[in-house]
């Protein structure tokens, strides 16, 4: 799928990709609500506008992504909305029955005056991922499902326990081990001294984490 992308906003790679093929995996209901969180291109949001939900909210802090993905979604006349907000800080009216979050997940130094909030994440890969984990429960209807796109250098399990503490069913659906690109590339030594790679190892795996707000019991 060709979409605009201006500079600045992040280009949907292996793991947008895999994220979209866990999504067919999900059966959405009539009348569906899909929140589409950091959405840079819009290519989640115009796949599940696609696949028939009837309301998606693609939302992102960076105005070059709302554009993109509003020009994006105009062009091919499928119903998205935009919105400029932080969902941790300034959550959208929800519940939502799905929300999509491909996050910034690379662990770089936060002190380093080279970071960029489309991929960089802190020390450890995770200042986006923990405070979104802890709000998703919030966002999510009864019988909601959160689908979260990771690397596995930025603690899989630690989300899998977040999300599960937080009361939802939570599973690994998807994996794929890629080579590293660009970016990684040149944070590799980086990695190596915080021994979050192995010496020489230059792959990653890509994760995706479902999570769903069961049902309640009586």
């Amino acid at each position: 799928m060709l979409l605009l992308r201006p500079p600045g906003v992040y280009r949907p790679q292996d793991d947008t990709e895999l994220l979209t093929e866990a999504f067919r995996g999900v059966t959405l209901p009539e009348d569906a609500r899909v929140l589409d969180v950091g959405t840079g291109t819009g290519a989640l949001a115009l796949t599940a506008a696609r696949a028939g939900a009837a309301e998606v909210l693609a939302v992102d802090v960076s105005r070059r992504a709302l554009a993109a993905a509003w020009l994006n979604a105009r062009v091919r006349r499928l119903p998205v909305r935009v919105c400029r907000t932080d969902v941790v800080t300034a959550p959208p009216p929800g519940p939502f029955d799905l929300v999509l979050a491909n996050p910034p997940y690379v662990p770089w130094s936060s002190e380093s005056p080279k970071r960029s909030r489309r991929w960089d994440a802190g020390d450890d890969g995770r200042s986006v991922i923990d405070p979104l984990c802890a709000v998703v429960p919030t966002l999510l209807c009864e019988g909601g499902c959160f689908l979260l796109v990771q690397s596995s250098l930025s603690g899989v399990e630690a989300t899998v326990s977040a999300l599960a503490e937080a009361g939802l069913k939570t599973s690994v659906v998807a994996r794929q081990p890629v080579p590293f690109g660009p970016v990684l590339r040149g944070r590799a030594r980086y990695l190596e001294q915080r021994g979050l790679i192995a010496d020489g190892q230059r792959e990653e795996e890509l994760v995706v984490i479902r999570a769903d707000r069961t049902e309640r019991t009586a």
